[in-house]
Formats: structure tokens, C-alpha cells, sequence
């Protein structure tokens, strides 16, 4: 294990909380600097993983770490066919270059004194013996992103753990390297979810309404703000539901209130039942930019038919980002008004639905079924 790796994985810190950050984060952002370092297995699926496997990012809560894939194997997970965790780690020719890169980023971030002009994609490449663009592709290639993506990652992980602390924003913002707090706010929606002051409150503050209603699929939660719905979940066990809401909301004020969701709950279920096949709701919800135009053009599909990941990317002036454009499906938290059921693979097969593709599938064959879809495609 090198240098790199130890650190992700915490090995020689001795601090559980800074190791199962930094192997959180090694999996989002699929580092395959952490390849060897350790295993993740996903308790729903019963798979392990290397941290760079390309499949669908698991949930955190459905995640367990493994220093080896031995120790996975004894607690009944087995290997992904994907990537193969059981097998030696592929070497890359450039994966050296690439973790005294990681090494030096991570020491500029942490001195505050530290010479942060050496962070530019210029600085680095010189430190590094390659080209800019060579360093640009081993990085791609070997951690799963880019040098500025790698930096602000860390930024933006040293500015939550500032604000956890209790740091106010503007010290934990420079203290985190962010030069203005322009930079900052630019980037926070997209990887914080929300501004660095609601961040540091823990979320504190919002007023979240939901209640459980049955449905043609199952029980449905709704869950929405002020502003607008924030959560459709589908199931059958209502404490798993409103435990998945909790989770997502932990320290918002969440509260079950059937009658002032009443209207909302009511145009959902005449909706799934058929009754009502034009949905158009207002949304609450943190997204990316681009997560935003890809849950806009899913608005945008006809009620009764469907499109492929690949149409989507065209559509939105993306046609390389189909993998994200899947991934903006998968993570989409308002299923049904944004309807994500109606993206398909390539070949026409199903591919991942967060409430199960047998919803999925009677989602799709319910609304091609109907009057409203046939009248439109006449």
C-alpha cells in the first residue's frame, strides 16, 4: 500500500471519523488511487466493490468498509463481476505521478501558509514531469477526476468540517482556501446542497411536511415544504419511508400532516391511478445545474412513452454525459412528478428505478395503456 493509499484509508491515523470520510469520499469520486487500500460492500445488494467500480454509487447508510477482501467474503458479501476486488489491483503507468500529486494538494490545502498557486492545473503538470493534458488524463484515468475537481473536493471537505465545528462561514471559508465568498456560494448548491449557513445548521430550520397515502404502487410518501414538494418515495412499509425522509432531513422540523398535503396527495394518486395524466407540481429541491436540466427535459417526456439515457444527453446539449445524465435519474428525490420512470436503456431494457424496476415496469405499461398516451400518439 502506498502513501496514498494509507491516507485514504486512514491507516495511520488512528482517527475513525477522518477514515470513513476519506473512504466515503474515495468511493464518490471513484478513485482508483484507492484501489487496494480497502473494499466497500453494499448491504442491499450483498456485493463488494473496489473504490473505483463504475457501477451505480451505493447509498451511504448501505455502505461497509473491508481493509481486504477476505474480510468481506467472511461476513457474506462476494465480489463484484465489474471490477473484480478479489484480484490484484491493475498498475497504471502514471499512478505514482498521480498520488504525489494527491500528496501535495492535500499538504497545500492543510497550511494554511502554503503557496496555493502550485494548485492550478499549470502548477501541478510542473510538478508532476507531464503535459497539462497528460496530467489531466492520468488523473481522469486513475482517481476518476480532474485536478481542480480532486482540490475543491478537499476545499469543500475542510469547509464542512470547519463549519461542523462551529467556525463561523467567512473563517471557515477562507481557512478552507476558497478566496471569496463569491467562489464559494457559486459552488455550494452543487456540492453542498444548500448555503454554508443552513449547512453549518445541520439543516436546521427547515420546515418539512409529509404524510403516507395508498397508492396503485404501494404506499407513497409525500413530503414537501412551503415552496413545493421535496420527496415522493414509494414502498410498502411505512416506517421504512419516513425513516428514509428523516435520514435525508436530520435535523430539519419534520412533521405528519395529512390535511396540509391533502390537495398535493390527492393529484399523486389520481395520477398513478390513471385519472390524471398531465402532473405539473412545484418542486423543492437542492440539485446540481446540472441535475436541474436533466430533471427539466425529464418533465419534458410525453405521459405514455418513453426516452433513452442517450436521447436525454442529446437533448440537454450534453451528448458524452450519458453516465451522469443516469446518475441525475437514480438521485432524482421526486419520483412521479419528475418523471424519471420514463428513461429507458438503449436497447429498451430497464435499468435502475430507486422503488424497484416491477414499479418501474407498471409505471411505464400503466401509462401507455391509457386513453390519454394512445389519443396523443394518434
Amino acid at each position: 500500500m502506498n502513501a496514498t493509499q494509507t491516507q485514504i484509508a486512514g491507516g495511520s491515523s488512528g482517527n475513525r471519523v477522518t477514515e470513513l470520510d476519506s473512504r466515503w469520499l474515495a468511493v464518490q469520486s471513484r478513485n482508483r488511487v484507492a484501489d487496494g487500500a480497502f473494499v466497500y460492500a453494499v448491504r442491499s445488494t450483498g456485493v463488494y466493490c473496489r473504490p473505483s467500480c463504475p457501477s451505480r454509487k451505493p447509498r451511504r447508510a448501505q455502505v461497509k468498509f473491508f481493509r481486504a477482501p477476505e474480510q468481506a467474503e467472511r461476513q457474506g458479501f462476494r465480489p463484484c463481476r465489474r471490477c473484480r476486488p478479489q484480484e490484484a489491483v491493475p498498475a497504471d503507468p502514471h499512478a505514482a505521478d498521480v498520488a504525489r500529486i494527491c500528496r501535495h494538494i492535500e499538504t497545500a490545502l492543510a497550511d494554511r501558509g502554503g503557496d496555493e498557486s502550485s494548485l492550478t492545473l499549470a502548477g501541478l503538470a510542473a510538478l508532476s514531469g507531464l503535459s497539462a493534458h497528460a496530467l489531466e488524463r492520468a488523473f481522469r484515468r486513475v482517481a476518476g477526476v480532474t485536478p481542480r475537481q480532486y482540490v475543491d473536493a478537499h476545499r469543500m471537505r475542510r469547509l464542512k468540517s470547519r463549519l461542523k465545528k462551529g467556525d463561523d462561514v467567512t473563517t471557515a471559508l477562507y481557512d478552507a482556501g476558497f478566496g471569496s465568498s463569491s467562489r464559494l456560494y457559486e459552488r455550494a448548491p452543487e456540492q453542498l446542497g444548500m448555503t454554508p449557513a443552513t449547512y453549518r445548521r445541520g439543516g436546521a430550520g427547515m420546515e418539512i411536511h409529509f404524510t403516507i397515502a395508498a397508492s396503485p404502487l404501494g404506499r407513497v410518501l409525500v413530503a414537501a415544504t412551503a415552496r413545493g414538494i421535496s420527496a415522493i418515495y414509494l414502498g410498502e412499509n411505512e416506517a421504512k419511508l419516513e425513516s428514509e425522509l428523516r435520514h435525508e432531513y436530520p435535523n430539519a422540523e419534520i412533521s405528519r400532516d395529512r390535511e396540509w398535503l391533502e390537495d398535493w396527495v390527492a393529484k399523486i394518486v389520481e395520477h398513478l391511478s390513471g385519472r390524471a395524466p398531465h402532473l405539473d407540481l412545484p418542486t423543492d429541491v437542492q440539485a446540481t445545474a446540472f441535475q436541474r436540466r436533466v430533471w427539466e427535459e425529464l418533465r419534458k417526456i410525453p405521459y405514455g412513452t418513453t426516452r433513452t439515457y442517450t436521447q436525454v444527453a442529446r437533448a440537454i446539449g450534453r451528448p458524452t454525459a450519458v453516465r451522469a445524465v443516469a446518475r441525475a435519474c437514480a438521485t432524482n428525490p421526486v419520483s412521479i412528478v419528475v418523471p424519471c420512470h420514463r428513461v429507458v436503456r438503449e436497447d429498451g431494457n430497464l435499468a435502475g428505478y430507486r422503488w424497484g424496476l416491477s414499479r418501474k415496469q407498471a409505471l411505464i405499461e400503466h401509462e401507455a395503456k391509457n386513453p390519454a398516451a394512445r389519443k396523443a400518439r394518434a
